[in-house]
């Protein structure tokens, strides 16, 4: 093991830094599912999606499909028909003292620097988006897309100590979690309004009113917000609500004047892609997405005219629809405007892919999800770092450490939390991390605990290989012990090399 010395049945990994730590679940709380299994279900996610792709090309051949925009006489028949999930806002619907607060604090954070590229990882080649993102949310919370990781900078939610690198980028994550509140309140009364739940009566009143009006000020929608999570609910309202209360955003921001190269929308010819057709990924099963886009449109940038226009307007950013690997029904070009909103209900994001095309001025999006946080969260990645360190034990004389178990089913659990800790969090964060410090140095001490609880996974490690050495142990326990340590061991160099090249 690269880094690691082995001392009397000891590990010791001399660069290692951080903390002791603790956290807590029980034996058998939670599983570590391989890493290797998830792999495998990606690529063959992959796989799958080329092949349809390719599939759908060749059927196509020099041909494009047809697409509507709001200038086409079928366009709001199509909406109703086809894309019935898809709710749009206008600007004006939205409360001006809520457009300014989120609007400067997009300012205010490409002022800083805060919005970067990332490095994704698509069919194991290494690409950097040409959309720049920063993740805000909960604290403590990840999001994790193209095997790429992202860590939340927090926003200033209650009973977290949280310091920010300025009060500027403070009150920009406070603004953007006013906007998640009111965000959440609108996705629940389109819900309600589409009736897509059975029990149309919501016990919080305060959330489906439908006389609210749309200017209700902030500090109002701050107590309906507070007051929602105190209610007792049903079950069909406890659904909505997970499914609607988004846990964090990805901010994204992109400059298309500034990009030498984008891809061209491949089955329709609707021009140039910012992003390409996709599901998001990493959320809770049909759960909604909700967006506010905000073009920085200005008087050089000037909308071309209805009569000289086929399809959409270049110079316009639109978010593109269409029913996923499907030939026969058109697609829509929707225009977003500053300020303008997007909600994505229900299981249209399974159902449907969508891109954003790019118009020609430069453009932010706070898009709000509800991340699947099952396995993604600091509390989750602890409590299985207390679970594997049950298997280690202090004798009180002597301070040796030793192993309770040597059962091949307790070594492999062990060993599956070694390899997410360090793959899936340590080197996922320290591969791009130092950039959110731009921000807040929140990170740094769950990191240096995480650090922590490495190092005692990698004594760990060495004590499994000092034990399945001494000849005493029963021989068919002990090749069972090797066969899925031995398994662990190789996935763990592979990936280890793998990052290295990264």
């Amino acid at each position: 093991l690269p880094g690691l010395e082995v001392r009397g049945g000891a590990a010791h990994c001399p660069r290692s830094r951080g903390p002791a730590a603790a956290g807590g679940a029980a034996r058998g709380s939670r599983g570590a599912a391989p890493l290797r299994a998830d792999t495998m279900k990606r690529r063959a996610g992959e796989r799958e999606k080329e092949l349809k792709k390719k599939k759908l090309l060749e059927e196509l051949g020099e041909n494009r499909l047809p697409y509507l925009t709001p200038a086409d006489a079928d366009f709001h028949q199509l909406w109703k028909t086809k894309y019935s999930k898809l709710i749009f806002r206008k600007s004006d619907t939205v409360p001006e003292e809520l457009h300014q607060m989120v609007q400067e604090s997009f300012l205010a954070l490409r002022e800083h620097n805060c919005f970067f590229q990332d490095l994704v990882r698509i069919k194991g080649k290494d690409f950097l988006t040409p959309v720049s993102r920063i993740l805000i949310g909960n604290p403590g919370c990840t999001y994790k897309y193209l095997n790429t990781r992202l860590f939340t900078v927090p926003w200033p939610a209650e009973s977290y100590d949280i310091k920010y690198c300025s009060p500027q980028i403070h009150d920009a994550c406070k603004a953007l979690m006013r906007l998640n509140d009111y965000l959440h309140i609108e996705t629940v009364k389109a819900l309600q309004g589409q009736n897509l739940f059975e029990n149309k009566e919501i016990k919080d009143t305060t959330v489906i009113d439908r006389k609210q009006s749309f200017a209700t000020s902030l500090t109002e929608q701050e107590s309906i917000s507070k007051d929602q999570s105190n209610v007792c609910v049903s079950e069909d309202d406890r659904s909505l609500k997970n499914r609607t209360s988004y846990n964090l955003t990805l901010l994204n921001y992109m400059d298309p004047l500034q990009m030498l190269y984008l891809k061209q929308e491949p089955y329709f010819g609707m021009g140039s892609m910012a992003v390409s057709w996709h599901h998001d990924e990493n959320l809770v099963e049909r759960s909604a997405v909700a967006v506010y886009s905000y073009s920085c449109e200005d008087s050089s940038v000037q909308e071309s005219s209805e009569q000289e226009l086929k399809g959409r307007d270049p110079a316009v950013w639109h978010v593109g629809l269409k029913v996923a690997w499907d030939i026969e029904t058109p697609g829509l070009a929707v225009p977003l405007h500053q300020g303008d909103i997007y909600l994505m209900l229900d299981d249209l994001n399974m159902t449907h892919q969508h891109c954003v095309l790019a118009g020609l001025s430069p453009r932010f999006s706070s898009t709000h999800r509800v991340a699947d946080s099952s396995r993604g969260t600091l509390e989750y990645i602890f409590g299985q770092c207390e679970l594997a360190l049950q298997n280690l034990q202090t004798d009180s004389d002597s301070m040796a450490l030793s192993l309770k178990s040597l059962e091949a089913a307790v070594v492999k659990q062990v060993e599956q939390i070694h390899n997410e800790v360090e793959f899936e969090w340590l080197r996922q964060f320290w591969f791009q991390g130092k950039r959110y410090l731009k921000c807040t140095d929140w990170w740094l001490k769950p990191m240096a605990k995480l650090e922590e609880f490495w190092r005692k996974l990698e004594i760990m490690t060495s004590l499994v290989l000092s034990e399945v050495r001494k000849e005493q142990q029963i021989e068919e326990q002990r090749n069972e012990t090797i066969s899925c340590f031995l398994l662990l061991l190789k996935e763990r160099q592979k990936l280890r090399k793998e990052w290295t090249a990264r």
